[in-house]
């Protein structure tokens, strides 16, 4: 009942004239009426020092360009369309703000790594003790010996609150979210709500780290900035995908887990029909699975066939999952703030078939061909892994619920500085200059 007044709030909140926006580029000055999380209105702020009024603002580092002028000569104009898709704001704009203090934190430890037991007790002590906050923390974490074992991190365990995935919900009942570890501990955070995500601040202490962009040595400073909201914010867009089933056989479901150990999220029953929904915020991939074959999928776009897959498979994936499975199957690399999709082929049959990137809005369907030879197999960001049979379909579409990034500095220099420090993008030797004899 909550979330469906919040919802009545933030449409309510779009459809008023005082929260409509206006680029500078077309318009005197910039009007900005957004809200956290269905919330009330929040300030705004851009990534450089606040200015002392919002018609003073002018974008200086807007990956968007001005807004397009609607009407072509003296007699031509857009049609309008009242279903607006998708709100596009300055990333400079985006800054994070509470309505009120936070009082929960839900703190995500990479599972099986030695090295992260420290920084997981400095942290939690930190957050109980320093700020009086309720740490939630999964069952399984605490089931390590090392943590378990310890008298000295007793009483500070004993606050805790526990949940297990797939069992708990605790959706509604944290106010921000802490990784420890690598990009993986971002993408299990996402697949933890369904629904709205809490703000995420991401600790580098894995392997990659490209969407981890803070380091824990000052992790003090940085907690309290955030706690006191102070901070900018990246918002990645995430896939709503809807997997429709033929029921072909039997299952039964004991705890939301079916026999054949895939965990349904969501799930619904039609008449013959299993229905299937996960919030992703990589990738979603379609490959041949075991087969020998090529896979034959077909791609239909708002309901028109584009193209059929002939290949390893297809990555759809977002404008984040852009830097991962697609960068090294040969896209192009898209920063998160570009409202978009991304189609990618995996080793197609095609040397033509080359990746493109379509509009966030568009719903995207994924059917295997009539005359496919073999099955395909289908992933949400590396997890929930599945077959796909003739008659079974993937909905793919840019979810209403981003997540939320904290950024260490903002979105411009955290992207490009992973992309130089991560993946070594356009790292070699430089040229050397003429001298003047020559």
């Amino acid at each position: 009942m909550e979330m469906n007044r919040e919802k009545l709030r933030t449409n309510k909140a779009d459809a008023s004239s005082e929260s409509a926006y206006h680029c500078s580029a077309c318009h005197d000055d910039e009007e900005w009426g957004s809200s956290s999380r269905g919330r009330a209105k929040s300030r705004s702020l851009s990534a450089s020092p606040a200015l002392g009024s919002t018609k003073e603002f002018r974008r200086t580092r807007s990956l968007h360009g001005p807004c397009p002028v609607t009407t072509f000569g003296p007699k031509a104009c857009m049609l309008q369309n009242p279903k607006t898709i998708m709100h596009i704001q300055d990333p400079a704009s985006q800054r994070l703000t509470w309505n009120k203090p936070p009082k929960s934190v839900l703190v995500i430890k990479k599972i099986r790594d030695a090295s992260l037991l420290q920084p997981f007790k400095e942290l939690c002590v930190y957050l109980t003790e320093a700020n009086n906050m309720i740490v939630y923390v999964e069952k399984k974490v605490l089931e390590d010996p090392a943590i378990a074992n310890d008298d000295n991190f007793g009483p500070v365990k004993k606050k805790f609150c526990t949940f297990r995935e797939d069992y708990d919900d605790i959706s509604n009942q944290i106010d921000f979210i802490i990784c420890l570890g690598g990009d993986g501990t971002l993408l299990y955070a996402s697949s933890l709500f369904q629904g709205s995500v809490p703000p995420v601040m991401a600790f580098h202490l894995g392997s990659l780290g490209f969407l981890t962009p803070f380091n824990f040595e000052n992790f003090q400073s940085q907690v309290t900035q955030v706690i006191e909201g102070n901070a900018a914010l990246v918002l990645r867009s995430r896939l709503k995908v809807r997997v429709v089933k033929e029921n072909r056989e039997k299952t039964t479901i004991q705890n939301g887990i079916e026999e054949n150990g895939v965990v349904p999220t969501n799930l619904e029953k039609e008449v013959g029909k299993q229905i299937m929904q996960y919030q992703v915020l990589n990738e979603v991939v379609v490959d041949r699975g075991p087969s020998s074959y090529l896979s034959n999928v077909d791609v239909f776009l708002d309901g028109h066939l584009i193209t059929t897959v002939q290949g390893d498979g297809v990555i759809v994936s977002t404008p984040t999952g852009s830097t991962a499975y697609a960068a090294a199957a040969g896209a192009s690399m898209i920063h998160p703030n570009v409202p978009a999709i991304m189609i990618t082929p995996i080793c197609p049959h095609s040397l033509s078939f080359r990746p493109i990137v379509v509009p966030a809005g568009v719903e995207l369907k994924i059917m295997l061909s009539p005359d496919a030879r073999n099955t395909a197999w289908v992933s949400f960001d590396g997890r929930k892994r599945q077959e796909i049979c003739h008659g079974d379909s993937i909905s793919i579409t840019t979810s209403c619920y981003p997540l939320p990034s904290i950024c260490f500095r903002d979105p411009v220099s955290d992207w490009f500085e992973s992309l130089a420090e991560c993946l070594h993008w356009n790292v070699r030797k430089k040229q050397n200059n003429f001298t003047v004899e020559e």
